[in-house]
């Protein structure tokens, strides 16, 4: 017969085997690639414990001249899904899909947004610097309307489910809590815009990245290089705008952080404009930053609106 010891031994090993499956199921999650820090943002919230997320362009990082990498190319390929924004904003990603032999299902997060044409100034042929040409093209940036922001989680949630069926409970609870958060983004930001001034509701930003906010929110920005970083705008466009600048009396200018400031502080320079903050337009801040989240990135822009137009001549 075997003795005490051999006894607890046998036992303890039973109890190691047991629970090894159920330790590897435990750390089993869903693994997703969100081609921007936005979209891997919204991906974690609704996702949370069950996804293991990869994002391809980080915090800053400017999605339009992205080039992906050979770590990109592996992350593709072992995705289950893939979660773009659509719109034509990532330029890069069906090549990098073909490259990368990806399987894993992709899902556009603007599906069922309609889409709002380039601003006027972006003529048909026009090209930008590498030659590419934007007539046609809609503008990519939905998601500084916070209402398009709700049909992103409505397809994130849906993409999430369908690709880990066993997590669809947590996916359409975690969603209707980050829902109701997005209602109430919804409300403090046309509380803040009414709190400007009306003759004050207009500003320069580098590109063109809020079209959606100005329809939905009612400031006006003015930007010289359109909606793409990639073009550059020329000694023309940057004339005009600081000729208008002046005329209008436009009060402020704002930093990106996907560009490079020099353009911006040249047209406050010689158009008097002071310099309202850096705001986040393409993608978050790093996560002990002001932008960490899109929530924050959306509630640290208004808030640099606000406090640079609202406030009259001293």
């Amino acid at each position: 017969m075997p003795n005490r010891r051999e006894l607890v031994a046998g036992l303890a090993a039973g109890l190691i085997l047991a629970a090894a499956p159920l330790a590897a199921l435990a750390q089993e999650k869903l693994p997703v690639v969100a081609s921007f820090s936005i979209l891997g943002d919204f991906v974690r919230e609704i996702g949370a414990e069950r996804v293991s997320v990869t994002t391809l362009v980080g915090p800053n990082g400017d999605a339009h001249v992205y080039s992906p990498t050979p770590a990109d190319a592996k992350s593709m390929a072992g995705a289950k899904l893939i979660v773009v924004n659509g719109f034509k904003f990532e330029g890069w990603m069906t090549r990098l899909i073909k490259s990368s032999a990806a399987k894993g299902t992709v899902a556009v997060a603007t599906t069922g947004i309609t889409p709002q044409a380039l601003p006027a100034a972006e003529e048909p042929g026009k090209k930008d610097a590498h030659g590419h040409d934007h007539a046609g093209r809609e503008d990519p940036h939905a998601w500084q309307n916070v209402t398009n922001a709700k049909v992103y989680i409505a397809n994130i949630r849906d993409a999430l489910s369908v690709a880990d069926p066993a997590g669809k409970a947590v996916y359409e609870a975690n969603a209707t809590a980050y829902l109701a958060k997005l209602d109430a983004l919804d409300g403090e930001i046309k509380a803040a815009v009414a709190r400007i001034p009306a003759d004050r509701r207009k500003a320069i930003t580098s590109h063109d990245a809020f079209g959606y906010f100005i329809k939905a929110y009612g400031i006006d920005f003015i930007a010289p290089q359109g909606v793409s970083t990639e073009a550059e705008a020329s000694a023309k466009d940057v004339g005009r705008i600081i000729r208008q600048v002046k005329a209008e009396k436009i009060p402020a200018v704002f930093l990106e952080n996907v560009t490079n400031p020099r353009l911006i502080e040249q047209i406050a320079r010689e158009s008097g404009a002071k310099i309202g903050g850096r705001v986040y337009s393409d993608a978050l801040s790093e996560a002990s930053g002001p932008a960490g989240t899109y929530i924050a990135m959306m509630k640290h822009n208004i808030s640099q609106f606000e406090k640079a137009l609202g406030a009259g001549p001293a």
